[in-house]
């Protein structure tokens, strides 16, 4: 028999988890326009904010126009640049991570379809525990 005080905490922790995928967002987002229709690849940029009172950690993105979204830094090495996977990355309260060319970047790949400029992208980013929090790239030729 569930009593009322367990629905209560059952009910407080989905709302703390759905609260908190609200409060990750991605602002200024947009995915660079491939310079040719056949190219399934691009990457994506923005700034994640964590708006939420507690620390986050971003785990991994998916979208539905892509088969394959992750996380990569850009640095350079020895002066060669190098491109790295990001498994993890940890967001502070009030922190933000700016995904910048030569930077930290979303990488999007087996593209679905051919992409237009002015385009919305879907984009899910998954926190740690499970959570997500959803967000829109614009496809543009070049930064905002």
């Amino acid at each position: 028999m569930i009593t009322k005080p367990f629905v209560g905490v059952l009910l407080w922790l989905c709302a703390g988890a759905a609260w908190a995928a609200d409060c990750v967002t991605i602002e200024q987002g947009w995915a660079r326009l491939p310079p040719t229709p056949a190219m399934a690849m691009t990457a994506g940029y923005g700034v994640i904010h964590n708006g939420c009172a507690t620390p986050v950690v971003i785990t991994g993105a998916g979208s539905a126009l892509f088969a394959d979204v992750s996380l990569h830094e850009t640095t350079l090495v020895e002066g060669v640049s190098r491109m790295r996977a990001i498994e993890r990355l940890p967001l502070a309260p009030g922190a933000r991570a700016e995904l910048k060319p030569g930077g930290l970047h979303l990488m999007l790949m087996q593209g679905k379809g051919a992409l237009k400029e002015g385009q919305a992208v879907p984009l899910q980013l998954q926190l740690e525990g499970g959570r997500e929090a959803s967000a829109t790239l614009t496809v543009r030729k070049t930064a905002p």
